[in-house]
């Protein structure tokens, strides 16, 4: 069991609006919902970056790039070109979809080798880095295959989904991805998050950072939950 504040909770929250019809007044309240309730980031299209990091100019309210998004079907190099840019741009954290072309090949040295480049260009810029395993099309078997190549590399989180595969995240493959890095990566939870229910089962299972666009909703619900208190264990 741990302690959380109310603002514990918030900093656990990925704030979410990855939608391709997404305009600047979209953008602008996201980022002003971030700021309001002190989350830890606003998680966006990469295109985005500059733009959100605007808005969040002068916060410690992160700016989230989703590289690949939503299918992680283009070249490492893409990748590579794509991260940069984000970061050039403002973004100070990195979610990337893994190949699952190459997931489902079982070409682990592609995997590993896309993983690599990636956080070496965050860790060089001194930020996290995040790999997006979207479960929903993966075997058990190749879920741990994945998490055990980023215990080697090393990105600062796992996640489990973009949100816009055919399921989002399950306690089930975040208690399962937790058990295989351990503490050497974090692990994301990100989509069908919407409640404090699903929220609270989440961090229970090991997630340490959780993706959602109902992010509002869900500190309002820990809030009257909490009734007054200071804390809460979870």
């Amino acid at each position: 069991m741990k302690t959380y504040t109310l603002d514990d909770f918030a900093q656990l929250i990925d704030h979410t609006n990855l939608h391709a019809d997404a305009n600047d007044q979209a953008m602008a309240q996201l980022c002003q919902e971030a700021k309001d309730h002190h989350f830890r980031m606003v998680a966006i299209n990469q295109v985005q970056s500059r733009r959100c990091a605007g808005y969040l100019k002068g916060t410690d309210v992160h700016v989230g790039a989703a590289i690949a998004f939503p299918l992680g079907q283009t070249s490492i190099a893409s990748k590579c070109f794509e991260t940069q840019d984000a970061i050039d741009n403002g973004a100070t954290e990195i979610d990337y979809v893994a190949n699952l072309t190459e997931v489902k090949e079982h070409n682990w040295d592609y995997i590993r080798e896309e993983m690599e480049k990636i956080v070496t260009i965050c860790k060089k810029h001194g930020i996290p880095s995040k790999v997006i395993f979207e479960t929903c099309y993966l075997t058990k078997e190749e879920i741990i295959e994945m998490a055990k190549i980023a215990k080697e590399v090393q990105p600062t989180f796992i996640k489990t989904s973009t949100g816009f595969g055919t399921a989002g995240a399950t306690v089930e493959n975040v208690r399962l991805m937790k058990e295989t890095v351990g503490d050497a990566v974090k692990v994301k939870a990100a989509g069908g998050i919407r409640d404090a229910n699903t929220f609270l089962a989440m961090i229970q299972a090991g997630a340490e950072r959780i993706g959602t666009s109902s992010g509002v909703k869900i500190i309002k619900e820990l809030e009257v939950r909490m009734d007054g208190k200071e804390s809460m264990e979870v």
